[in-house]
């Protein structure tokens, strides 16, 4: 599945949380030959991820769908190394790896981030186990 990526339990070993970053900008633009379509890239990073994770609702732009979305300056992606860091609970060490090119990124209608900097936002919540579609 194109769309995974782990930032959670073995985050202080690797960081492939930017794969799907690194998907867009270096398959979906940067290949000279062998590239995906941007839609098709944008697919396997939202409505696959989705279906397997048995999340019906989202992973799509439509009526009554979770409204989580990112705006992307395709352009302008690039990420940045990655750096070791010990906010962790108790100084546990993390790898954290940003990029540019991340207009906004919108969380049940609310903006969480404009151009990397987070807002003051919170809106979303734990979601266990499969979610229906909406009706």
């Amino acid at each position: 599945m194109l769309g995974l990526g782990d930032g959670g339990a073995h985050y202080g070993m690797i960081c492939d949380s930017s794969f799907p970053t690194y998907l867009l900008a270096h398959w979906a633009r940067d290949r000279a030959s062998g590239r995906l379509s941007v839609p098709d890239a944008i697919r396997e990073v939202t409505s696959v991820p989705a279906r397997v994770a048995g999340l019906a609702d989202r992973g799509r732009i439509a009526v009554g769908y979770k409204a989580d979305l990112n705006v992307i300056d395709h352009a302008g992606l690039r990420l940045h190394k990655p750096v070791v860091t010990y906010d962790l609970p108790a100084g546990g060490r993390r790898l954290d790896q940003t990029a540019d090119g991340y207009v906004a990124t919108v969380v049940s209608g609310e903006v969480i981030a404009q151009h990397g900097v987070p807002t003051d936002a919170r809106p979303g919540r734990l979601v266990r186990g499969r979610q229906p579609a909406p009706a």
